[in-house]
């Protein structure tokens, strides 16, 4: 669940209905928001409050935990052969804890139980970014003599034209864009009630591999030509070149994208089209032979364009930002559907997400399982939300 920006992997939330499994003695079926989970018969009653923690967690060692130890304290898709179910996440009563839980619904607890990505990558790729990194000239503008000339205009002009304009140099996504916002759309599973909404959405094949955000800000302008701030951002962190942070992975998708497709290149040139706009910002999904095993089986790198930003219209309508993508000869998510209605069943909406992926993704292969879907709201385009495929998580081992 995305709770104030950021993915929750344990929230506290209520029963939402408890039924028996056939044939099974201990354990029965509970419902927790649009989840499905195991849980012993009896433990609990609908409207109980409950801590949820979703697949992709890895719990600390605790007492509490202890039953999770077989699995190596990993949280994920299970399918019960036996039984014909599936169950993804887990559900527990909030009074078995060794800290207090709050019962209010929506609350993250994550932190609280020391909860934490099982896959060491996800956490890595998924952090915050806590480190700042100065770059360049900027330490130039921490001078008491440069602060005083940047309060008047005179001085901040001089400086800029003897050493051009201050970079952005911290490693935390950038938040000074009124649109942009981290890849993180929410899973249908957390907003089952998303069904009721009969506006007509959009719907994309949902590429696995590990999103990327590029914006090119345009800067004051100096005295002879105009200046831009290039930004490559992971899902949560800016990513500065190797010349520039030695602490950058030798293995770096995300500059190799932006150097393969000439991205910096083709935002300017995007901006000097729209002389009104002070930004714009392509985001998508990088998928390669060593990203999240290759479910696409790609025999190199590419970037899959899945949203565009500008500081004038905002969100783009998918459709609209592909014919600028085919302009700029762009890859992006196939677009299976302009107008998708939701079906009123979630179990039947939750099988659609299975299939094979569109061979344009997968250098023309037609043998690879879908992830899923990604849905855009057309009323909307800042709105979307995902279906993951259950199949392709128990295949993947999540």
């Amino acid at each position: 669940m995305i709770i104030d920006g950021k993915r929750s992997l344990a929230h506290v939330e209520k029963v939402a209905w408890v039924k028996p499994i056939e044939g099974a003695d201990n354990i029965e079926l509970v419902g927790v928001l649009g989840w499905v989970c195991i849980a012993k018969i009896g433990e609990f009653k609908e409207g109980d409050h409950c801590v949820y923690i979703e697949i992709d967690s890895k719990v600390p060692e605790k007492e509490w935990s202890e039953f999770l130890r077989k699995k190596h304290f990993k949280i994920k898709t299970m399918k019960l052969g036996k039984f014909n179910v599936i169950s993804q996440g887990i559900a527990l009563p909030v009074d078995i804890f060794d800290v207090d839980i709050p019962e209010q619904e929506g609350t993250d607890v994550t932190e609280l139980l020391e909860i934490k990505y099982s896959n060491p990558d996800d956490q890595r790729r998924k952090s915050d970014g806590q480190n700042e990194l100065k770059v360049g000239l900027n330490d130039i503008f921490e001078n008491s003599w440069a602060k005083w000339l940047m309060k008047r205009q005179w001085g901040e002009d001089l400086m800029f034209y003897v050493f051009g304009t201050p970079k952005d140099v911290s490693k935390r996504f950038p938040t000074k864009f009124k649109y942009i916002s981290k890849t993180e759309p929410e899973r249908c599973e957390n907003i089952p009630s998303i069904l009721d909404d009969k506006a007509p959405f959009i719907r994309t094949q949902k590429c696995d591999g590990t999103s990327a955000t590029y914006i090119l800000e345009k800067t004051k302008s100096g005295f002879l030509k105009s200046e831009y701030e290039f930004y490559v951002c992971s899902r949560n962190m800016r990513i500065f070149p190797k010349d520039e942070d030695p602490l950058v992975d030798s293995s770096d998708y995300y500059w190799e994208m932006a150097e393969k497709y000439e991205i910096e290149e083709k935002l300017e040139d995007y901006l000097k089209q729209n002389k009104d706009c002070e930004y714009v910002c392509w985001q998508g999904e990088i998928c390669g032979p060593k990203i999240q095993g290759n479910p696409q089986k790609l025999t190199e790198n590419h970037l899959f364009c899945f949203q565009m930003i500008d500081s004038e219209k905002g969100v783009f309508d998918i459709r609209e930002a592909k014919r600028y993508w085919d302009e700029y000869e762009m890859e992006s998510v196939p677009i299976e559907s302009m107008a998708y209605l939701l079906p009123n069943d979630f179990e039947a909406f939750k099988n659609t997400a299975d299939g094979n992926y569109d061979s344009s993704v997968c250098e023309g292969q037609t043998d690879c399982p879908r992830e899923g879907w990604v849905y855009y709201k057309t009323t909307d385009p800042s709105f979307s939300f995902k279906n993951i495929s259950r199949n392709y998580l128990i295949k993947k081992g999540e």
